[in-house]
């Protein structure tokens, strides 16, 4: 199992450790952030962009489609009560390809992302507290 590990720096900043590299994050204004680093929404939201990008650029190197200038772009809701992100649609720009018959395939690809993959087959996240070196049960 790997692990990243997010350390809170004061003042609503947070900084992770990814392997050998390191991400600031801040919080929505609403949080008492000061707009110095992405929401982790916004984290999220850039990590299905890129995990799609990276595949749909696999396939269409492998199938000799023009991947220069791709962008991915991802268009995102917010919802309250829970707060969550909702209505999350994700356009492939391809600006010097003609996909043409092989545009299911790409779809396909892009949908196979593992980001996209974890979101719709993830039932639930487990959440434990270390408590001054100790782990605190949680209730039965």
């Amino acid at each position: 199992m790997s692990v990243i590990t997010t350390q809170y720096k004061g003042d609503m900043l947070f900084q992770t450790q990814i392997g050998s590299h390191s991400l600031l994050t801040d919080v929505p204004a609403q949080m008492g952030g000061k707009d110095r680093a992405p929401t982790p929404p916004e984290l999220f939201v850039a990590s299905i962009g890129t995990c799609v990008g990276a595949l749909v650029v696999q396939y269409c190197t492998r199938n000799g489609l023009d991947t220069t200038d791709l962008s991915v772009d991802v268009n995102f809701s917010k919802a309250d009560q829970p707060t969550r992100l909702k209505d999350i649609a994700v356009t492939i720009n391809m600006p010097h390809a003609t996909c043409g018959e092989r545009e299911e395939a790409i779809r396909r690809v892009a949908a196979h992302c593992p980001v996209h993959e974890t979101i719709v087959t993830m039932s639930d996240i487990r959440f434990e507290i270390v408590d001054q070196g100790q782990l605190v049960p949680e209730p039965v």
